[in-house]
């Protein structure tokens, strides 16, 4: 083991170096627009905070279209078989594209109703409505960036998610600009600036993949069975992600009940974590590729060496992250709103929150490493556990008042805490190491 730590250390810096880029500019769409809209005052941002619940809910649980690509298409070229890998790809693009325009028409004429479950103040719930219907235009595109990037991941390379990211993120950030305060269209114009800036990285993404396709050979229409054969695979996954979004969703709700003031506190404290957790989480996709072709060519010691390895580099790379977050918790805030309510519920959540990034370097690395070895279904039975485990503290929080670092402690110790059990428990086992495309 400790000879192959090095070349095993060279892999997983080339594609978690790239995924980094890329998975910090994803959260930055969000930073944002909540420092943007923050500055229009409360109301607005706790509106960006409930649209923003209910969107990501939405896309997060189509993750399985990036994450269950990704190791399956890692699988075949490990297997040697490259014009295979894409054209699997390519099926779940298609996928994805037929998945966001169903989801994106339903959300669209359902926005009044998705907003009224959380029970939020009038003119919230009316800032809410009118960023989450734009939003909906731009679902299909954000579904397919997830396919897209999946494929590419799929093939060892993140450093084209990273360019696209990157200009995303510029153009995302120069738009909300503009249409916020130049155009003083408000919330609506955040809304209209990310689906715009998101569609145009479908664009870029198109073009990348027509071209490898090309070289390769491989066909760029969709395929029933391997259509079907993507959705089929990525069941589990989905039910994984499902109890992940439902916690997140019922942290929100808890948030809700405590007062306007700590919902938009919440939105500002999960947006820290967001970028903790994706800025960690670019170990958990190198290992989600390096697994998947390990495994494709069933090669079990370079495989062990990458859990070994991702696991060092996951628990090290929270701490100094933490560190860093714990230090500015006392004005993070300020960031993004000059609200003093909101300013005065944000820093011991946002501590805690910090302290426990040691954590989430080792859940989202344990997480990313079954994710590529396809062990979907302890996934997903663990993951509807885990969220057992959480909503009684999330209740109790939400009904004795008890605050938002209340609340962002049950968050941190009993999910997050549930999850590192569930997943240490299995990774010690060897039943996920399945070899073969």
């Amino acid at each position: 083991m400790r000879l192959l730590s090095r070349p095993v250390d060279r892999e997983i810096l080339r594609l978690a170096v790239p995924a980094l880029g890329a998975l910090v500019a994803e959260p930055l769409f969000l930073l944002a627009d909540s420092a943007l809209v923050g500055h229009l005052g409360r109301v607005p941002l706790a509106g960006l905070g409930l649209a923003s619940t209910v969107l990501q809910t939405i896309v997060g649980l189509m993750i399985f279209l990036a994450y269950g690509t990704t190791p399956a298409v890692a699988r075949r070229l490990g297997a040697g078989d490259r014009p295979g890998a894409i054209s699997l790809g390519v099926d779940g693009t298609w996928l994805a594209a037929g998945l966001g325009v169903l989801l994106g028409a339903a959300g669209f004429a359902s926005t009044p109703a998705l907003i009224a479950v959380f029970g939020a103040a009038a003119d919230v719930s009316t800032q809410a409505s009118a960023y989450l219907r734009i939003a909906m235009l731009g679902l299909p595109a954000m579904l397919v960036v997830f396919a897209a990037t999946g494929l590419l991941r799929g093939l060892q390379d993140t450093r084209t998610p990273l360019v696209v990211a990157v200009a995303g993120f510029a153009a995302n950030a120069g738009l909300n600009a503009l249409f916020i305060y130049g155009l003083h269209l408000g919330v609506a114009g955040s809304a209209l600036g990310t689906t715009l800036a998101q569609w145009g990285m479908v664009a870029a993404y198109v073009a990348v993949i027509a071209r490898r396709a090309r070289a390769e050979r491989a066909s760029l229409r969709p395929h029933p069975q391997g259509v079907m054969g993507v959705a089929g695979a990525g069941w589990w996954l989905l039910i994984r992600t499902a109890a992940l979004r439902a916690a997140l969703v019922l942290a929100t709700w808890a948030a809700t009940r405590l007062g306007s003031a700590e919902l938009a506190g919440w939105q500002i404290v999960m947006t820290v974590f967001n970028v903790l957790a994706l800025t960690l989480d670019a170990l958990a996709i190198a290992a989600q590729a390096l697994i998947g072709h390990g495994l494709g060519s069933s090669d079990v010691p370079r495989v062990r060496a990458v859990l070994r390895r991702c696991l060092e580099w996951g628990i090290g790379s929270g701490v100094l992250l933490g560190a860093v977050v714990l230090a500015l918790s006392p004005w993070l805030g300020r960031v993004f709103t000059n609200d003093a309510q909101v300013l005065a519920v944000i820093p011991v959540a946002v501590a805690i929150i910090a302290l426990a990034a040691p954590l989430d370097g080792y859940v989202f690395v344990l997480d990313g490493v079954l994710i590529g070895a396809g062990d979907g279904r302890y996934l997903g039975l663990t993951g509807l556990l885990n969220l057992v485990c959480f909503a009684p503290f999330a209740i109790w929080a939400a009904d004795a008042r008890a605050g938002l670092p209340w609340l962002a402690a049950a968050f941190a110790l009993a999910y997050l805490g549930a999850r590192a059990l569930t997943l240490g428990l299995r990774a010690r086992t060897g039943r996920w190491l399945v070899t073969g495309a």
